[in-house]
């Protein structure tokens, strides 16, 4: 071979073997979509005895003249969750308990007997201002369902044939008191992809559970929940959202 052929043939098999090499290039994460202007409810749905905008954060509240006719909430219009990245801060008292719906369904059908026109069921991200385990925010509760609490504050589980399998510990009650900001503002962080979801609570994991193929919620919307029973206030700012990219 030509002494100039075969250095060109050996830099181009150089060239070749860099870019087979290569790393691939990393998907850039989506950008965040902001769900709450700071001004009014524009873009949300609920009862408005009950929803407003105080000192820029949406406040829910329930007095004993204005009561929730069983659990109501104030919906996300025109959004559908799938995989998804969702943040926000909340706040509340501890007279009773609020929640953060995401991949839920809004009952509409009178057959389904709704107590009102904002019910929702579905995936619930529990909301509390308390610190003491079991009962504290952040667990995942079957809204309107049959399962109930499916996955506490600390574990990591799976639903499997029927039941809950906790396969590892997250985070235990000593931990959860230090991290919990009791009736200040907390932050959350929900992760779904797939039928894995993860909770965060200040920046810290605090669940993470794998659904059951047969019954995962895989797309709903997005509402903040007022409780019936004891009167209430809870309150909820900095809402984002973005598709979720990675595992």
């Amino acid at each position: 071979m030509p002494r100039l052929l075969a250095v060109f043939t050996s830099a181009a098999l150089g060239v070749v073997s860099v870019l087979q090499a290569a790393p691939p290039v990393a998907t850039p994460p989506a950008a965040w979509q902001s769900l709450f202007n700071g001004r009014d409810l524009e873009g949300w749905d609920g009862d408005k005895r009950l929803w407003s905008v105080r000192d820029g954060v949406i406040h829910g509240e329930t007095t004993a003249e204005a009561k929730a006719d069983g659990n109501t909430f104030l919906i996300r219009q025109g959004l559908v969750l799938e995989d998804f990245e969702l943040k926000l801060s909340f706040r509340c008292n501890a007279t009773n308990n609020s929640g953060i719906q995401y991949r839920s369904r809004h009952v509409t059908d009178p057959a389904e007997k709704p107590r009102n026109a904002w019910v929702v069921r579905g995936y619930q991200h529990e909301v509390r201002n308390q610190l003491k385990l079991p009962d504290v925010a952040g667990f995942i509760y079957d809204e309107g369902g049959k399962r109930g609490r499916l996955c506490a504050v600390g574990e990591r589980a799976e639903w499997v044939e029927g039941k809950k399998q906790v396969t590892g510990q997250l985070i235990d009650a000593a931990a959860f008191e230090k991290l919990f900001k009791l009736d200040d503002w907390n932050e959350v962080r929900i992760v779904a992809a797939g039928r894995r979801i993860r909770h965060f609570m200040n920046g810290t994991l605090i669940l993470d559970f794998t659904d059951g193929e047969d019954v995962a919620l895989r797309k709903g919307v997005l509402a903040l929940q007022l409780h019936a029973g004891a009167p209430m206030w809870a309150e909820f700012k900095d809402i984002a959202v973005r598709s979720h990219v990675g595992d």
